[in-house]
């Protein structure tokens, strides 16, 4: 046990840090070891499948230098843990990369650890282990979130078949416009639509339940963080089938509506901006009932959107004429 006595401000060395704002974290994973060993164990359960992805997010690309650190670590939490859900694993634990900028106050290392904390206990996961650096540059963490899944029954992106229906979660483009609205760049906007846009970007909500119930009747998925087009346009590469997609059935939020009101081109941002962590998946046309059953289980409305066709992807407006975009989605480089 490392003893220390400090204000928020103080700068603990690095050990000192792991055991006060992480090793509690790793408390009740018994593979863990409390943080003391070098690497983690874990046996996946009798008939289980491990699941693993990877996330980073940096400061001033996926989160705003003013964002609460809390929020900040909940969202990485929330984005690994969507494509568990997309894949219809449930989550058991995650390791974790913090790089702090070497300026960063001590307070807000604690904030960054209490919100993963609560979201642990939410979704009932536990820290297995990691890194934790100084850096020069800004924020910069990354996850690798691991779950588990009946051997083979993820759910990929290349089942879907011809004649599949197309279905979303939730609503789209609010992750777009919430960046705009956090930084007050939608003017005109009702302050409490601002509001919800601002949050939805940055606490996205990951889609579990909906995930385990799409094991045996999704064909293919995977969830939206690039952009409904671009996203769409990746499962459709990788099943080797095209799309129609009738843009009046995306299912729109007030806010991105009341956004679009103000300035149509909104409705592309939307399409194409991402970060939206909402299920993108195809379905069996015959399964439509238990589709409905299933969300209706769970709270959490899924939008029929289109149709997989032949090769292709096209969009269409409500008179049938076919509509393009100037970018697909968002990407890195």
């Amino acid at each position: 046990m490392v003893e220390r006595n400090s204000s928020d401000g103080d700068r603990p060395d690095e050990f000192a840090l792991i055991e006060e704002l992480f090793a509690p974290l790793a408390a009740g994973a018994s593979g863990a070891y409390g943080l003391e060993d070098d690497v983690a164990t874990y046996a996946p359960s009798p008939g289980q499948e491990l699941v693993l992805t990877a996330d980073a997010i940096v400061e001033g690309v996926h989160f705003l230098a003013t964002d609460s650190a809390d929020l900040v670590a909940r969202k990485l939490l929330r984005v690994n843990l969507s494509d568990l859900a997309a894949k219809g694993a449930r989550p058991v634990g995650y390791l974790l990369t913090a790089a702090f900028p070497r300026t960063m106050d001590y307070a807000v290392m604690r904030a960054f650890a209490r919100g993963l904390a609560e979201d642990q206990r939410r979704f009932g996961i536990h820290l297995w282990g990691g890194d934790t650096v100084a850096t020069p540059g800004p924020a910069t963490y990354s996850l690798t979130a691991i779950g588990e899944v009946p051997q083979g029954c993820a759910i990929r992106r290349g089942g879907a078949g011809e004649g599949d229906d197309i279905y979303v979660t939730g609503t789209i483009g609010d992750g777009a416009l919430g960046l705009l609205a956090a930084q007050d760049l939608l003017p005109g906007l009702d302050s409490d639509l601002n509001a919800a846009l601002a949050s939805r970007y940055r606490l996205p909500e990951p889609r579990m339940a909906l995930g385990l119930a799409l094991r045996d009747l999704a064909t293919a998925g995977l969830d939206i963080s690039d952009g409904l087009a671009a996203d769409l346009g990746h499962l459709c590469r990788v099943s080797g089938v095209g799309a129609r997609i009738e843009l009046e059935a995306v299912p729109l939020s007030p806010g991105i509506r009341a956004a679009i009101a103000l300035d149509p081109a909104h409705f592309e941002r939307a399409l194409t901006g991402g970060d939206d962590y909402e299920l993108l998946f195809t379905a069996a046309r015959v399964d439509r009932t238990r589709i409905e059953g299933a969300a209706l289980n769970c709270g959490l409305a899924v939008t029929r959107i289109g149709v997989a066709s032949g090769e292709g992807l096209v969009f269409v407006d409500g008179s049938g004429a076919e509509v393009s975009f100037a970018h697909a989605g968002y990407t890195h480089f």
